[in-house]
Formats: C-alpha cells, structure tokens, sequence
C-alpha cells in the first residue's frame, strides 16, 4: 500500500477541477474510533501551517473545516468524506501549540497510530509553511514517513506570502532541504487559489486508486 515519497507532478494534471464534495463526518481519538472507508488521504503539518484553510479551499467552502489563528486547534482526528464515500482525514498538527503538555502528549502516538495502522490510507499530503520553509521537526517527519515508506505528498502551502522576487529561491532552498525537486512539491496558497486545481486532481486520483 505505501511506498516511497513519489513525484506528484508525474501525471498531467492541467484541466481546472471542482470543488470536492467533503462534509465532516466524524472525529476520533484513535484508529478505532473511526468508521470505515473505501480509501482515504490524511493531511498533517506543523500547528498553524493552514490545514482547516486547505482543506476549505479544496472544497471551496469558508467553514468546513475550523480555522482558527490559535495554533493546535485541532486536537483530534477529524474525517471528511466525498460522496463515493473515500475520505480526508485531518490530523492533529505537531509542534507549537497552546494546549496542555499532556494534551500534546497524545498526539504523536495518535498521528503515529493512524499513519501506521489506518488500512485505506492511499497516501499522506505533508504541508510544509512556504515562507518560512521546513523546520526541524518537519524534516523529522520527512524521515519518519521515508523510513515507514509512507506514501507522502509535499504540499507548501501560504506561497503567496513569498516575494515575487524571492520565489524562485525559496522554492530552490525548500525542495534542496527536503531532498525532493521543485516538480516534486505542490505550492499552494489557499487564499490566492494558486495551485489548487493541481492538487485537487491529484486528491482525486489517489482516492480513486482502482482507476
């Protein structure tokens, strides 16, 4: 089921997409608290690198998702799901968060136990904050899901907040420090609508994986 982290830009993926069709189902605290599915994406970043406003932006609407500007809002493992019953799967963000220690505490576990234990799991998109590239703890993540041969996707996301003059730089250090190439990442800005037709598609590729 998982491999390697993959080029994402390996498909064409110019056609303009639809918005995907996800309503909040459920959230759990652990992989058996949740329902089943036919298949499903996961998302996680560092707290506060726009996964509610990614995952709005996907589905074109404001309030799906709860974005908030307090960073570790997301405590639990939240589910969406599209029509065809296939899943996206919110979870909780690692690093700062104004949450009690042992509140923190549960999370890796339960990242952990979700990435390693959840049977649809077709691949993990990995947001990484474009303007300030990867920290310590997303290279740490980087290697965690390489080493668990993870089927991952880099997404950076807020690209919009780089300078014009600065992008192509930005881009060129990012992808050096994640060991990836520049086609290999997804850059987004869930504000600005840059890059989310691309990502949409490939959302839908991987949670349709038998066509």
């Amino acid at each position: 089921m998982h491999s390697a982290v993959p080029g994402p830009h390996s498909r064409s993926l110019e056609h303009v997409s639809r918005p995907l069709a996800l309503e909040f189902v459920t959230s759990g605290a652990k992989v058996a608290d949740l329902p089943p599915s036919p298949a499903e994406i996961a998302i996680v970043g560092r707290s506060n690198v726009g996964k509610s406003s990614l995952i709005n932006s996907l589905a074109n609407r404001k309030q799906l998702a709860r974005v908030s500007n307090t960073p570790g809002r997301t405590q639990l493992i939240n589910l969406f799901t599209l029509p065809t019953g296939a899943t996206v799967v919110d979870l909780p963000g690692y690093g700062f968060a104004n949450v009690p220690t042992r509140e923190k505490a549960k999370w890796q576990p339960m990242i952990e136990g979700y990435l390693l234990g959840r049977e649809p799991l077709q691949a993990l998109l990995l947001l990484i904050d474009g303007e300030i590239g990867p920290t310590k703890l997303d290279l740490q993540m980087i290697d965690w899901v390489r080493a668990n041969d993870i089927t991952t996707v880099l997404v950076a996301t807020k690209i919009d907040k780089v300078r014009p003059s600065r992008l192509a730089g930005r881009k060129q250090q990012l992808s050096k420090a994640c060991n990836l190439h520049e086609g290999d990442i997804f850059w987004v800005s869930a504000s600005k609508g840059t890059g989310l037709d691309a990502l949409r598609s490939h959302v839908e590729l991987l949670l349709t994986p038998d066509t």
